[in-house]
């Protein structure tokens, strides 16, 4: 059964942050590289778009992780965790996050993005422009650049697709390459 079958089964068709029951999607938390049901969870296109950030934040339609944050699968108790943090100023966030547990291992993946950071202290990856990278953009090599470790060399105007963010240095991204997963310099790339 494939990952996608396997959530739908596990959440009855409905998005598992709000129960929605249209435009459901297989969403992999970042920054994991393989999709798997452990790191997966089924979300509507409403929270998928807030999510990404492609539409403004609607904080009323997440009062559904009143809910949502009690689920028994990781996955789902991550993502409650890193939207409360995200809106953690509007004050009911706040006390959701208080009543939340995550084990260890779960806290330090719902962390490796960043939600729980002030702006002021989140990394901040750009490229060879200036321009802000975020996880999921599509980004070209501007310089031919030699893999470490390996024979390959990564050809200048090669494109990279669904690049994933280093939380820990501003400098380094991932992404494929060949269908091989490479650790790519910041200054040696721009955005798509």
């Amino acid at each position: 059964m494939s990952v996608l079958q396997t959530l739908q089964e596990r959440s009855n068709t409905t998005c598992e942050l709000c129960t929605a029951t249209k435009d459901l999607k297989q969403y992999t938390i970042p920054p994991s590289l393989n999709e798997s049901v452990d790191n997966s969870l089924l979300v509507c296109n409403t929270c998928l778009s807030q999510i990404e950030g492609t539409t403004e934040m609607d904080a009323n339609h997440w009062r559904c992780l009143n809910d949502s944050m009690w689920s028994e699968f990781v996955a789902v108790q991550i993502m409650a965790w890193r939207m409360l943090q995200r809106l953690r100023n509007e004050g009911w966030p706040k006390d959701l996050l208080d009543m939340m547990y995550l084990d260890d291992e779960a806290l330090a993946l719902a962390r490796a993005t960043g939600e729980h950071e002030d702006e002021a202290n989140k990394i901040i990856h750009r490229d060879v422009n200036g321009v802000i990278l975020e996880a999921g953009d599509s980004v070209v090599l501007v310089k031919d650049l030699k893999v470490k470790g390996s024979s390959m060399v990564a050809k200048q105007g090669t494109a990279v697709r669904n690049i994933r963010l280093d939380h820990e240095n501003a400098e380094y991204i991932e992404g494929k390459v060949d269908n091989q997963q490479i650790v790519i310099i910041t200054k040696y790339v721009k955005k798509l």
